[in-house]
């Protein structure tokens, strides 16, 4: 028995030792911080630090570059590559065997490695975190009563007509779509105004390292025509004068953690950019490789790597659209990575009459936040293809356009609002708002109605205050439910918890012993959950 056990114990050794696996190592330091932070024209466009000025976001260490001869130390091994980074996290996506990535925390510079593979984690040096600070386009000339053809009721059942007819067409808005590929979008007849009036701005391929972005799959075509695309009587985009970054981040031939990885560098490009928006069509749950698969518990909107590079990106003033993903008749049914994350607007499916899509995925996420948030047409959507061809597809992935193009013509009229306000109005003006459900989150969002609200100058709606935003040691909030179940929770951009507390009516939140940066919120009133951000000062 022994001797069986040990050769069974060799094999295992061998296979996990012999096979490669997928892994980010995590940085302790950037030596040049001090210089960028000085100097942040250097890593940010003009246009990324007026997105950060007019919300309120300070620009600081996460904004930094990884610093490049840590990388080149890790290449220079031979024994393992380095695939994909990430200065928000510090952090790269390497390849390797599990013993030449587990020799990696030797050099001094490597703070912890943490494997695709949770099984293999335990080998791996703690994740501490000790070391880490977190702290107008030309519009055209065109009608405003636009010939939307068949496309008419995916734009009109959320009244995104009227906004169009108030002059609101996203102008001026800049949307990062990130996908598999942009095949025909450089030919075809509905994105030819695109190119007349110079609304896509550039792109890049990354997941084969290319300037060639009129690559790959369809996929990322047809979202984003339903988001740009116009062909008078047929297709009308929602967001027709808006402009665009076209970044590929989805391999065709396999389904792996590096395209969580490739996203966030997208992701962090597009930020750098001065994008406003980002759409995401994708989602992630299962792999080729099984042992890297997620659980229903690791969608609690801190736990993916993809999920935590977008709560960047909101917390750096972005708008996060995603679709909430196709699983709702399959054993899974739930939403799927980064739609769980705490920053994301995910959007779920209905039909052309508002009917829940049976196919789209449901929430809650792992920590019982509603999601999706809003749903829209999903059914029958309308979309192009890269012959040109108008046609008609099924998924949540052209429910999230349909829900950016119409947020970029919203934040179009009100741009003095912040992401997190913006994303509030959206869900308030949603047919459910005051009872929603796990299939169709808030509902279906009625942008006209939000426009109106906010022009009328109502009173804010919500039930809880946070005040004042930055804050210094003291956070007040004023609650009008008379729930005693509540409490706050603030999370550092890592997605680690750093504080929770049970709050009533006009309770104040002790700051002091936390470090000046920006913090992502989530308070719990009785079975509500609402998240937003909050700078320490």
């Amino acid at each position: 028995m022994k001797k069986i056990f040990l050769i069974i114990s060799v094999l295992w050794s061998v296979f996990v030792f012999g096979q490669i696996e997928d892994a980010w190592v995590y940085f302790n330091d950037k030596p040049e911080a001090d210089f960028y932070l000085n100097n942040p024209l250097e890593m940010l466009s003009q246009k990324a630090l007026d997105r950060r000025t007019n919300q309120n976001i300070a620009v600081d260490y996460t904004d930094v570059p990884i610093h490049q001869p840590y990388i080149d130390a890790l290449n220079n091994t031979g024994t393992v590559i380095v695939l994909a980074k990430s200065k928000w996290m510090n952090a790269v996506h390497i390849q390797g065997t599990f013993s030449s990535i587990s020799d990696l925390v030797n050099f001094s510079f490597v703070e912890s490695i943490q494997y695709a593979n949770k099984a293999l984690n335990n080998s791996a040096k703690p994740n501490l975190n000790s070391k880490k600070h977190y702290p107008n386009q030309k519009n055209l000339n065109l009608a405003e009563n636009f010939a939307y053809g068949n496309s008419d009721n995916q734009i009109e059942i959320h009244n995104g007509h009227l906004l169009h007819q108030e002059g609101f067409t996203g102008t001026g808005k800049i949307i990062a779509v990130l996908d598999n590929g942009f095949i025909g979008v450089n030919t075809a007849l509905p994105f030819e105004r695109l190119h007349n009036e110079n609304l896509i701005l550039g792109g890049y391929d990354f997941v084969n390292r290319s300037d060639d972005f009129y690559n790959g799959g369809n996929h990322g075509t047809r979202v984003l025509s339903v988001i740009g695309a116009y062909q008078e009587n047929e297709l009308i985009g929602t967001a027709p004068n808006a402009s665009f970054y076209l970044f590929i981040t989805e391999d065709n031939n396999s389904e792996t953690p590096l395209e969580e990885s490739l996203w966030v560098e997208a992701a962090e490009t597009a930020d750098s950019l001065g994008v406003d928006i980002i759409n995401t069509s994708l989602g992630y749950a299962t792999f080729d490789n099984p042992d890297y698969n997620y659980t229903y518990s690791d969608m609690d909107g801190i736990t993916t790597f993809i999920s935590k590079g977008l709560n960047f990106a909101y917390s750096k003033g972005i708008i996060c659209i995603t679709s909430a993903g196709n699983y709702g008749n399959a054993s899974w049914q739930y939403i799927t990575s980064p739609a769980d994350a705490l920053g994301a607007f995910s959007v779920g499916a209905v039909n052309n009459i508002g009917e829940y899509a049976s196919f789209s995925s449901i929430g809650p996420t792992a920590d019982n936040r509603i999601k999706p948030d809003v749903v829209a047409q999903g059914v029958a959507s309308v979309n192009a293809l890269p012959n040109g061809a108008i046609n008609t597809s099924n998924g949540t992935s052209f429910s999230a356009p349909i829900i950016a193009g119409l947020t970029a013509c919203l934040w179009e009229a009100f741009p003095d609002l912040n992401n997190e306000q913006l994303m509030q109005l959206i869900r308030e003006s949603a047919h459910l708002y005051e009872n929603p459900t796990f299939q169709l989150g808030y509902g279906i969002p009625d942008f006209y109605q939000a426009y109106q609200n906010l022009n009328k100058e109502n009173p804010d709606k919500n039930i809880f205050v946070l005040y004042p935003n930055p804050a210094s040691d003291q956070l007040y909030i004023y609650n009008n439910s008379l729930n005693e179940n509540n409490y706050i929770r603030l999370f550092d951009i890592s997605g680690k918890q750093v504080l929770e507390q049970s709050f009533q009516n006009n309770s104040s939140i002790d700051l002091k012993n936390l470090e000046v940066g920006l913090y992502i919120y989530k308070v719990l009133i009785g079975r509500e959950v609402k998240t937003g951000k909050i700078l320490k000062k």
